[in-house]
């Protein structure tokens, strides 16, 4: 087996501004696998949060070169794969998939026993900024077709701005993300004083789960847990602190590790959201393949991009589809 990767920027259609950060560009490494003359493809993107730059995402793919060079099939490189920042290990694993469906002539949830879905709406992402802007992209969402919001929060203008995208949008279901940016009393405090939020995603910091527990008690909506919830023994442990978690591959390790993720959830009694970071179609695609298994379908980073250089998934009207050909189901622009 073979290992490359190539290294590029993806630039956003406008910055995205959460609590914590404002971000207009990103870089991206695309990781190719190719075994046989197939080549099977998966995206790790860089990212502060996470601790991944260019230089620490390609160092750790250097080293892994020698590793899949000495194996001849994917089965042999999966059990012999060292520890990875699960960024990295989605990219590799999300390859492995690839190639291996594409070799079976299958589409990747097909090759996993996952069942067929067809349509799926997803959640699309309006960062904090006015309130006459937000609005404003709220309608033109709609219009388009999405009917689920998320609304970044953490901003003195919270309820305003939520507000007037319920206005804006007024059948569209909205999840609140405040990316840990609020206190457990003003979590309560906004929500008590808005209508038609669907769920509230990882109001403050991780790591407070005395906290969590006190505001679930106290939250009118459904709580999902998203930086505190990254692997199955957090997942259990949060069981009875919220309502739901969000899963990311990107988080978690990709695919092989979300699937025991979500069905961890799921056994716990939790709802399971499913989201991403901003990358191109082919970052997102695997979580499309997991979609069935989500209350939340949150896959819009591609779709926050001023030039995807994949395409296959859709979502540009609210709904992601997978085609049905083998593999992955992107396919370079």
């Amino acid at each position: 087996m073979k290992l490359d990767w190539t290294v590029y920027g993806l630039h956003l259609r406008s910055p995205l501004r959460i609590s914590r950060s404002v971000m207009a560009r990103r870089d991206a490494v695309r990781v190719v696998l190719e075994a046989d003359g197939v080549r099977g493809h998966g995206e790790v993107v860089t990212s502060q949060y996470y601790g991944l730059d260019v230089e620490r995402i390609t160092g750790l793919l250097h080293d892994l070169a020698p590793v899949v060079a000495s194996c001849a099939d994917p089965g042999e490189l999966r059990a012999l794969l060292p520890e990875l920042p699960p960024g990295v290990l989605a990219a590799v694993d999300a390859a492995l998939h690839d190639l291996e469906a594409l070799r079976a002539g299958v589409p990747v949830h097909a090759a996993l026993g996952i069942p067929q879905w067809t349509d799926v709406p997803t959640a699309y992402t309006i960062g904090i900024g006015s309130v006459r802007d937000a609005a404003t992209e709220a309608a033109a969402l709609a219009a388009r077709g999405f009917r689920v919001l998320k609304v970044k929060v953490g901003a003195e203008d919270d309820v305003a701005r939520v507000e007037a995208v319920r206005a804006a949008a007024p059948d569209a279901r909205l999840v609140l993300d405040p990316n840990g940016g609020w206190t457990a009393e003003r979590a309560v405090r906004v929500v008590d004083r808005l209508t038609g939020v669907d769920a509230l995603e990882q109001p403050i910091p991780p790591g407070r789960w005395d906290e969590l527990a006190w505001l679930r008690e106290r939250c009118p909506v459904p709580l999902i847990a998203d930086e505190d919830a990254a692997t199955v023994a957090d997942v259990r442990a949060l069981a009875d602190l919220v309502d739901g978690v969000n899963v990311k591959l990107a988080k978690c390790g990709g695919l092989t590790a979300a699937r025991e993720v979500v069905d961890v959830a799921r056994a716990c009694g939790l709802d399971v959201m499913l989201g991403c970071l901003v990358a191109s179609s082919l970052g997102i695609a695997p979580a499309v393949h997991l979609t069935g298994h989500a209350r939340w379908v949150d896959l819009d980073g591609h779709l926050l991009l001023a030039d995807d250089p994949w395409t296959g998934i859709g979502g540009e009207d609210g709904t992601l589809r997978l085609t049905g050909v083998p593999g992955l189901g992107v396919v370079a622009r």
